[in-house]
């Protein structure tokens, strides 16, 4: 297997969908430890499909996902849960509980069958609370909080549960600029700092762009990634949108409205 061991995730000429229906075939790409992946392209392209199918939510089609050098279907759901966090669209069931109680949930892979924290899961998640600002909101209810506090709570239970790779579905859907910049840098900072690896999808494809150590498009074509300045140079993004409208910067790195 080549490289296969030193990558956190990879994947082999994955094809993703449901059933019999295709959404994206030929997508490849490897991670290392430390880096912050962006997965951007068109609505219903397929990005939480893939995302999903990442997270093992939903079965492949065809190719190779391989997590931590590892068939991603040779994992047993406890190691699963000791090398992969997820956080989805989806708001959680558990809003009643507080930030502090959500956020120790995180930890629910590595604690005995009474749930009893130890001192190394109790600092996880002051790690967590204090990484992500929340000190303040800790034994506020999560239905109390706004949709950027809530999605902070949520990465903060990812990060907690201290794995080497965390998926995230649109982590900035519904937030203004300020926020969207906030939890991204907040992931930038959590993948350099801690050696994370972490890949989320979104529409903030000028932001992903600014942030990003790696970048996957998905065009239905080839899914070209690599570092987003080599996809400019390869002009990738001005392919992503019919060009009569939108047109992409590179020298900028942002798509202009064709007035």
């Amino acid at each position: 297997m080549e490289n296969v061991e030193k990558h956190i995730l990879s994947t082999k000429e994955l094809t993703i969908g449901y059933g019999v229906k295709v959404v994206a075939e030929h997508i490849n790409f490897s991670l290392e430890a430390g880096t912050l992946c962006g997965i951007v392209g068109a609505n219903g392209i397929g990005k939480s499909t893939l995302l999903r199918t990442l997270g093992s939510f939903q079965p492949k089609l065809e190719g190779r996902i391989y997590l931590k050098g590892k068939a991603l279907e040779d994992h047993s759901p406890s190691e699963m849960a000791q090398k992969l966090s997820v956080v989805l669209t989806e708001p959680p069931a558990s809003k009643n509980l507080t930030v502090q109680e959500l956020i120790a949930l995180g930890r629910q892979p590595y604690t005995n069958w009474l749930g009893s924290l130890t001192a190394s899961d109790k600092e996880h998640i002051n790690q967590s609370i204090n990484a992500f600002l929340l000190n303040d909101l800790r034994n506020v209810k999560c239905h109390e909080l706004s949709d950027g506090q809530l999605q902070r709570v949520l990465i903060a239970r990812a990060m907690a549960q201290d794995t080497p790779l965390i998926l995230l579905d649109e982590p900035t859907t519904h937030l203004d600029l300020y926020h969207k910049v906030q939890i991204l840098k907040l992931l930038q900072q959590l993948a350099h700092e801690n050696q994370k690896t972490i890949v989320f999808t979104t529409h903030e494809i000028d932001l992903a762009i600014q942030l990003c150590d790696k970048t996957l498009i998905l065009d239905g074509v080839n899914n070209p990634f690599g570092a987003p300045c080599e996809l400019i140079e390869q002009h990738h993004f001005e392919r992503l949108f019919p060009s009569e409208m939108i047109q992409f910067d590179a020298k900028t790195g942002t798509f202009k409205v064709n007035k």
